[in-house]
């Protein structure tokens, strides 16, 4: 029954992030990389007020592009649908990007809505009021709308937080960080430990960014290569 009982609580057990990603912890962290990048705000010089929508903060589209071309590379804008509702157009779009993580597709939906532009007080329910033109002006509009709602899923850079109120800032999984350093660590440690000569320990020493937790396995390891001569 005491048996039992331990099977039952380690099967209940709430697995770690880390435990998840157990078998590639490396494309876990690289993907903690880049979510820690686009949970950053983006430059203050780029926000804008809405001209017209008071307290509305906004990227706007040319730097939403740029920020696409920076971080992916590869990126193409797909029109789903398109439509009329109410006293104005709607667009759809699907803003597809290269995950630089997997090397991999991916795509995140968005819409985006403008009112048609009609005769001054005059309402677009009659369509002879509507000026001539408003369709042309109100899909682009509507279409630029929706690629920044389609990029406001990666995250604060692409300008999600702007207009947010109790947000969490986004902090690196540090379990993920931690097997990350303990992978790199034994990497290091077997690498060392196969050195047979000092030319291939110096090698091997040069590229390592941080010496100070190897120093004593290294002497010990020259006064191998030593006594081995």
């Amino acid at each position: 029954m005491e048996q039992q009982t331990q099977l039952t609580t380690k099967l209940n057990k709430i697995p770690t992030i880390a435990e998840l990603f157990s078998d590639d912890i490396e494309g876990a962290y690289k993907n903690e990389q880049l979510n820690l990048l686009l949970s950053t705000p983006p430059k203050k010089e780029w926000v804008k007020e809405h001209p017209f929508i008071q307290n509305y903060k906004y990227l706007p589209i040319d730097k939403v592009e740029y920020l696409l071309k920076r971080i992916f590379k590869k990126y193409n804008i797909e029109i789903i649908r398109e439509g009329t509702s109410f006293n104005g157009v709607y667009v759809v779009v699907r803003v597809h990007y290269l995950n630089p993580v997997s090397n991999k597709m991916e795509f995140h939906d968005g819409i985006g809505a403008i009112q048609l532009q009609t005769k001054k007080g005059t309402s677009p329910a009659d369509l002879a009021n509507i000026n001539n033109g408003a369709i042309s002006i109100a899909f682009p509009i509507a279409k630029t709308i929706a690629i920044k709602d389609a990029c406001d899923h990666f995250g604060a850079l692409f300008g999600a937080d702007l207009n947010r109120r109790d947000t969490v800032n986004y902090t690196m999984d540090q379990n993920i960080v931690n097997s990350k350093i303990n992978n790199e660590y034994s990497r290091t440690m077997k690498v060392l430990n196969s050195c047979t000569t000092l030319d291939e320990l110096n090698n091997v020493v040069n590229s390592i960014k941080d010496i100070q937790q190897y120093e004593t396995l290294i002497e010990s390891l020259k006064q191998r290569i030593e006594n081995d001569k």
